[in-house]
């Protein structure tokens, strides 16, 4: 499984040694782990961050100015077990990584780099997500009412756009497993929206 030469692009190199000190260390466990456990994986850049490809999508990785972001593009097939990824969907998504103490053990990441691998020789395809109700009633959750309220730039950007739009930053919002993580998606949105940002606006086509 996941035999060959793969290939490194020379922009993820440049990518990683732009990003911020704290970062650097990350992006190359990172990308070590991903190359050790599929050696046919190919790099890219792909939407400006680095992407990893073997017969197909594989993972990615990111970083802004105080975290790094790794996940896989089959994350929720990567774990076996329906019950476990319910439960365990952090452990194939990354969204706020700070040092290396927040990965998993090297073992453990790599297992998971093959079972991606293993998905996508098998031509597995990631399931679609249910659209949402059309006539569904937005409900936006107080707290992030009340943030925005106190951010006029961010408020703006938010009531001009679509209802889809703003129903993205409602449901991240609200699926915030933690008050942590709440508190902390409801900053980011605020700092995305203040910039006139989508939710998803690092995978828009440029």
């Amino acid at each position: 499984m996941a035999k060959g030469k793969g290939s490194r692009d020379p922009r993820v190199d440049a990518y990683i040694e732009n990003s911020a000190d704290f970062a650097k260390p990350i992006l190359r466990h990172l990308r070590k782990v991903v190359h050790e456990a599929c050696p046919g994986v190919e790099e890219a850049i792909k939407w400006r961050v680095p992407h990893f490809l073997y017969k197909g999508m594989l993972c990615s990785m990111a970083s802004f100015k105080s975290h790094c972001a790794f996940g896989f593009w089959k994350g929720d097939l990567v774990l076996e077990r329906e019950a476990d990824r319910k439960a365990r969907r952090e452990e194939v998504h990354f969204g706020r990584i700070i040092s290396l103490r927040d990965l998993p053990p090297e073992r453990t990441l790599k297992a998971r780099v093959r079972r991606a691998a293993e998905l996508n020789e098998e031509g597995v395809k990631a399931p679609r997500a249910k659209a949402p109700a059309r006539n569904k009633p937005l409900v936006i959750p107080p707290d992030f009412t009340a943030a925005l309220t106190k951010n006029a730039r961010a408020r703006e950007t938010f009531d001009r756009f679509s209802r889809s739009q703003r129903r993205e930053y409602v449901e991240w919002v609200a699926e915030a497993k933690t008050e942590a993580t709440r508190t902390q998606r409801i900053a980011t949105a605020l700092d995305w929206l203040a910039a006139g940002k989508l939710r998803n606006w690092k995978y828009v086509k440029r």
